[in-house]
């Protein structure tokens, strides 16, 4: 049972180091504050979830859950591209809320407030990864490839210049560059990374309903670029096991599972005010958060 269970913790954190390793490219990388990262989530996880049960292989359903969320990613970024800061915040926050809406209330093709049961198990080259160790192999291997190809853009030349970007903007535009191109192909990269996470998280649990893309799920992926660091992707490993793995403690503790919940929340606020006062940097950011 205990071996289940760590599987099944491996398996959220492999999700969620591959969400928040796509947030740390926007926020960390680019100073792009996107509050819309959970409707990218989202878009990837009814698309691929939608194609797959009308008889689309795995693998496609999985490679368009990236693509149509990094299709919004780039068409999000223009008209919020003179947008800084708060501002952005708020931009994209709207954009979830608008994802969350449509979600909820498109009946027919997301069957709202019900959610859509019955989501395959994935299944490549005739390999089914029915059984749940089996998909922690799956999701191992694609957050692996998910790190190697973001740790590659962020030294690339590419990387460098979106480090520019976040610095001072206006001095990378007198060199000549198109920021807005730039901010654009960063944001549409991080949706696809959070599109590919949600087609995992759809297949996974079989089951997803509108709630589990709400703002207030932002929360702990947010936490985890924060307590690891700006700009640091090792930093987002070590964040990532530690905001999975330590509010698990309270399920061993003895509270209900309805104190669960709220506890959960207030243990995030807890640390959240604990790194801003004692790390403010999180364990190995590289910028300063503003």
């Amino acid at each position: 049972m205990f071996s289940a269970y760590l599987i099944h913790l491996l398996i959220l954190i492999c999700i969620y180091l591959i969400l928040s390793l796509a947030l740390q490219l926007a926020i960390g990388y680019t100073g792009l504050v996107n509050f819309g990262h959970i409707a990218f989530f989202g878009v990837g996880a009814y698309t691929s979830a939608l194609l797959v049960l009308n008889g689309w292989p795995f693998w496609a359903g999985f490679l368009s859950a990236g693509i149509l969320s990094a299709l919004f990613g780039f068409l999000i970024s223009w008209p919020t591209n003179k947008f800084k800061g708060d501002y952005l915040a708020l931009a994209t926050m709207g954009f979830s809320f608008v994802v969350y809406a449509v979600l909820l209330n498109w009946t027919d093709l997301t069957n709202g407030p019900l959610g859509i049961p019955g989501i395959p198990k994935p299944q490549i080259l005739g390999f089914s990864f029915i059984d749940n160790s089996d998909f922690l192999v799956l999701a191992i291997g694609i957050t692996i490839i998910s790190y190697l190809i973001i740790k590659r853009i962020t030294v690339s030349q590419f990387g460098k210049v979106l480090e520019a970007i976040r610095d001072d903007e206006l001095a990378v535009k007198v060199l000549g560059k198109d920021t807005l191109k730039m901010k654009s192909y960063a944001l549409a990269i991080s949706a696809f990374f959070a599109g590919i996470a949600g087609s995992l998280y759809a297949h996974y649990l079989t089951y997803i309903d509108p709630s589990s893309f709400a703002i207030m799920e932002l929360v702990p992926v947010l936490l985890i670029v924060i307590v690891g660091g700006l700009a640091s992707l090792e930093g987002t490993i070590l964040g990532t096991f530690l905001i999975i793995l330590i509010p698990e403690a309270l399920r061993f503790v003895g509270f209900s599972s309805s104190i669960v919940g709220p506890m959960r929340q207030i243990l995030y606020a807890l640390i959240l005010l604990l790194i801003l006062i004692y790390k403010p940097r999180g364990f190995y950011g590289k910028v300063d958060l503003e």
